[in-house]
């Protein structure tokens, strides 16, 4: 069985599933941290709940040494990671197709693939993207435009992609296969949050319209969720929301992480969402 974990360091004799998010392996900061993943025993697994990197090989290259270095990697992809320039082979869903061929050649789950099950407890990662749903009343993608409140992927994923479009198909693509589990008990992986609660944290409530979804809200109880990991953020920290255990294990950027009370060390980095115990 999987058993919840509260701090580093417990259950180091059993096999932890870790999670990471937003590691943006190209700043020339962040590369410490990110080499400094290791695994504590040899049967431990790890989440990556998206925004490794911009470029591609830097994506997928990140990827391949800490698959080296776990047994098991588990990625969910963020908006970073399909931003493009509209010089690049692929971009919009091509680009996410080639990094999916890429991450299957080195071993890493991505998911489009079987949901492995770590000590019994499904591991689910997830592409849900955002449909703008997630503001507060009043908030709208026009008045956030011209507030000039928008985030990149106005200009690097939004030409190339219609992006409530994508969203609409990934949730459903989503519900299909966590319907298909039965009634096994999960870990979902998504790199935007799947409620609201931590979203409402953000100083800029325009900035809630890319967050995520609000057709999420229920997934957690739905299907079974013992944790739900995300990113995006760059807030890291765990809410309790309906019971459910929902983490957000964001690196983010040097500014972010340095300006942090006690830096990484004031938190559990990379997070431990389960222990597992050998039957």
């Amino acid at each position: 069985m999987a058993v919840p974990l509260d701090a580093v360091g417990a259950h180091v004799s059993a096999p932890t599933l870790w999670a990471v998010a937003d590691l943006h392996a190209a700043v020339p900061a962040n590369r410490r941290w990110v080499e400094g993943l290791r695994p504590r025993h040899p049967g431990d697994w790890l989440i990556v709940a998206g925004d490794v990197a911009e470029n591609m090989e830097v994506v997928v290259s990140t990827l391949e040494r800490l698959r080296r270095r776990f047994a098991r990697v588990v990625w969910a992809p963020g908006n970073h990671e399909l931003l493009s320039r509209a010089t690049e082979r692929y971009r919009g869903r091509e680009r996410y197709a080639e990094l999916i061929r890429r991450c299957r050649e080195v071993g890493v789950v991505t998911p489009e693939d079987a949901y492995p099950s770590f000590f019994g407890t499904v591991v689910v990662p997830l592409l849900t993207l955002y449909d703008h749903t997630l503001a507060p009343p009043g908030v709208t993608l026009a008045r956030a435009r011209r507030a000039g409140r928008t985030l990149i992927d106005d200009l690097a994923l939004a030409p190339f992609a219609d992006v409530p479009a994508w969203c609409r198909e990934r949730l459903f693509y989503g519900a299909r296969r966590l319907a298909e589990l039965g009634g096994a008990p999960t870990v979902l992986v998504n790199h935007w949050p799947l409620v609201r609660e931590p979203v409402d944290r953000l100083g800029l409530p325009e900035l809630a319209l890319w967050c995520g979804t609000a057709h999420t809200r229920q997934w957690a109880r739905r299907y079974r969720a013992r944790a739900v990991v995300h990113g995006h953020l760059h807030l890291p920290g765990t809410y309790a929301v309906d019971g459910v255990r929902h983490i957000e294990a964001s690196l983010g950027y040097p500014r972010e992480w340095r300006a942090r009370p006690g830096g990484l060390a004031a938190q559990p980095w990379p997070y431990p969402v389960l222990g597992g115990e050998a039957a």
